[in-house]
């Protein structure tokens, strides 16, 4: 086998590893869209921040959902 034989073969499989890679980018893009991630609930010192303060203006209180205004 030549050396430009060699190339050529080391030359076309980079080239497959290279479309592989593009559709298993456009495979997960396409997963990422049709399942989107769930939203942030939130830093977890900013809820017990917010709950710790409803419990003392409202005893009694609980704290189910934390949602931001626009």
């Amino acid at each position: 086998m030549e050396s430009s034989e060699l190339v050529v073969i080391c030359g076309a499989a980079l080239l497959w590893v290279f479309c592989i890679l593009l559709l298993l980018a456009l495979l997960m893009r396409l997963i990422i869209r049709v399942f989107p991630a769930a939203e942030k609930i939130g830093d977890p010192a900013v809820v017990a921040a917010l709950a710790s303060v409803l419990q003392a203006i409202l005893p009694g209180t609980k704290v189910t959902k934390i949602e931001e205004k626009p």
